[in-house]
């Protein structure tokens, strides 16, 4: 609460209450809400409306074996290797075993996998191929997975009867339970609408809020993934692991009216290359798997190339594909790209790499729990250990589904059990007024994601992590004196949020003295034997 202080006067904060509480929309939480409500009352917290966030984006697809060429232990070992020799094999293993199931549950629940004929006639689903696996197991519908599963799910949430959806809501903090400072009771959160903070209750809280990749200047995430979860959850006193880990995907697509189109590494599976612009190919350069090498080793590859030629960008072909296959198979992609006067059936795509997953967070176990008794993390906002130092193409939208289902397991097992009769307080804002000075959002806003971007982006060295944790200091002392005096808006809290993401990335990747899969360090190029996740927690 501002300010620590509680006058007579103070208006009684409005109070809901629910038995789950879940912050996040996209398909982790909506996964959750769905297996929850039919045997309790459930609040789905959504910061913009139900379909805005990182799943509607999702261009690829969903990894599972489906094809009896294919192994669960291929899926597994394939994910391992990408992880670069930190993934925990147990949750590895879990996922990939739970892969199918989850697939099942999705398209019982009617998401449209595109579906082919067999040679006898009959319909199988359509699998294609990405980066770092070793067989075709990827479910997709056409170019656009993410948006059939988010568009799936929120239909089925609006029409359930225990579920409640507060769209335009920000998480502001998690309220720490009075009776067992292990638990929470709760969460401030504000009203976008009416400009108010309100109280939410609830005898569970999950977590399902997303990466934070808007750290950077250049992401191809949606607005909205500042990171809220894990700075919520580093705040109650949360373990957070591995946030130095972020994920630049190889190829967004470059042009000024693009925004933060991303090219899916699908087109690289279906024989894509990437090049430079007189068209010669460089990726076997860098690694024997050439273009279908995991995302670091791509992502590296081009920011050298640019680098080294003083280039704006580099080129990714698929143009000598017929073009029926180019159009049917990415047909998002295409309409996108001829909108802005690039013919892929014809010439290269302009690509660069963003930031675009955040393969660190909040610590949780294979039950989704956090080191708070009834605080779970699903999605990329947790740390489980499936990614290790590197995400695979297709992991994330199958780890929000496999563990929002032994979330939800692991709640309706101890679901009689909770129960807390705290106090809470009322939202205090009695001593705060109105800024006129916005502009230092805007500001500290601007030069904290530069600065990240330059500092702490695809290449490191302990100099720049060094400038970039003096900076981080300054902005905090800024940011917390600004936030104590003013009454809150959505873009300070973004702000608060992601000048302390920033701080625990920058934290992290202090601590590990090697380059290993998505983070690389100049003074620190090799790798260190027996290395593990980076934890860290408040004091």
């Amino acid at each position: 609460m501002p300010n620590g202080f509680m006058p007579n006067d103070v208006p009684s904060t409005i109070e809901h209450r629910c038995d789950l509480l879940v912050i996040g929309s996209g398909a982790a939480g909506l996964s959750l809400a769905l297996k929850m409500a039919e045997q309790c009352n459930v609040i789905v917290l959504s910061k913009s409306d139900i379909n805005e966030g990182s799943t509607r984006y999702a261009q690829g697809g969903i990894a599972a074996v489906f094809d009896d060429d294919d192994s669960i232990e291929s899926h597994i070992q394939d994910t391992l290797k990408a992880g670069a020799g930190i993934c925990d094999e147990k949750v590895v293993r879990f996922t990939a075993e739970n892969a199918k199931s989850s697939m099942q549950w999705l398209i019982g629940k009617g998401v449209p996998f595109d579906q082919e004929q067999d040679e006898q006639g009959k319909p199988r689903f359509h699998l294609t191929r990405e980066g770092g696996h070793s067989h075709r197991r990827i479910l997709h519908a056409a170019d656009a997975t993410g948006e059939a599963v988010q568009t799936t799910l929120s239909e089925s949430v609006l029409e359930h009867p225990n579920i409640h959806l507060f769209e335009r809501y920000n998480a502001i903090d998690l309220i720490k339970s009075e009776n067992a400072r292990s638990k929470c009771a709760g969460a401030y959160v504000w009203n976008r609408k009416k400009e108010r903070v309100e109280i939410i209750r609830s005898r569970f809280i999950t977590l399902a809020s997303g990466g934070a990749s808007k750290v950077y200047q250049y992401t191809s995430n949606p607005d909205v993934s500042s990171g809220d979860g894990v700075a919520m959850a580093w705040r109650a006193g949360c373990r957070i692991a591995n946030m130095e880990f972020n994920q630049f995907h190889p190829t967004c697509l470059f042009h000024p009216d693009a925004g933060n189109f991303l090219i899916s590494e699908a087109l690289r599976g279906e024989g894509a290359f990437l090049c430079h612009k007189d068209g010669n190919a460089f990726m076997k350069k860098f690694d024997e798997r050439g273009d279908l090498a995991p995302r670091d080793i791509v992502a590296r590859a081009i920011d050298f190339e640019m680098k080294r030629l003083g280039e704006d960008c580099m080129y990714l072909d698929i143009s000598h594909k017929p073009t029926d296959f180019i159009v049917k198979h990415f047909p998002n992609i295409y309409r996108k790209c001829r909108s802005l006067g690039i013919d892929i059936t014809r010439q290269p795509i302009p690509v660069v790499p963003a930031a675009h997953y955040s393969c660190g967070g909040v610590m949780t176990d294979l039950n989704a729990r956090t080191n708070l008794d009834n605080v779970y993390a699903i999605g990329e906002v947790a740390y489980t250990g499936l990614h290790g130092a590197n995400r695979m193409a297709s992991n994330s939208l199958l780890e929000c589904v496999v563990f929002a289902h032994s979330c939800a397991k692991h709640i309706l097992d101890n679901f009689e059990q909770a129960h807390d009769t705290s106090t809470i307080l009322p939202w205090d804002e009695s001593r705060v007024i109105d800024s006129d000075e916005a502009v230092i959002i805007q500001h500290n806003w601007h030069e904290l994601r530069l600065f990240m971007w330059d500092y702490v982006g695809i290449v490191r060295s302990d100099k720049r992590l060094a400038r970039a944790m003096r900076r981080i200091n300054l902005l905090k002392q800024e940011i917390d004196e600004y936030y104590s005096n003013f009454k809150v808006s959505n873009n300070m809290l973004e702000l608060r949020n992601l000048v302390c993401i920033a701080q625990l990335i920058v934290k992290c990747a202090m601590q590990r003295k090697e380059s290993r899969g998505l983070h690389y360090n100049l003074d620190y190029p090799n790798l260190l034997q027996n290395s593990g996740p980076t934890v860290i927690q408040k004091d």
